[in-house]
């Protein structure tokens, strides 16, 4: 016997659980990376924590933004995509600062 297909009730459910979990790592990552900036002043770790803050922003913003403000997906999905986008940019920057 087959399972019945998830509904969108489900599925609604399923990515606020996930979002939520980003959002928790995201910003224990971030915490943790920014206290260890703060104890060493070491540029390249204030940059590292900023950009995984810009991701996990732009990962939780943008479905919130699509369900607060009624923003079309494509925009919500758009401007997620631009903040990971950033805040890669800036890890991978973090990696290269001495």
């Amino acid at each position: 016997m087959n399972p019945l297909p998830a509904g969108p009730t489900e599925m609604a459910l399923a990515l606020a659980v996930v979002k939520t979990l980003v959002l928790v790592v995201g910003g224990v990552i971030t915490y943790f990376a920014f206290k260890a900036y703060r104890r060493t002043r070491q540029p390249a770790l204030g940059y590292l924590a900023l950009g995984f803050g810009l991701v996990t922003l732009g990962l939780v913003l943008a479905g919130m933004l699509t369900e607060v403000f009624q923003l079309h997906l494509v925009t919500g999905i758009l401007l997620e995509s631009l903040l990971v986008l950033a805040g890669f940019l800036v890890i991978a920057y973090s990696l290269y600062v001495q």
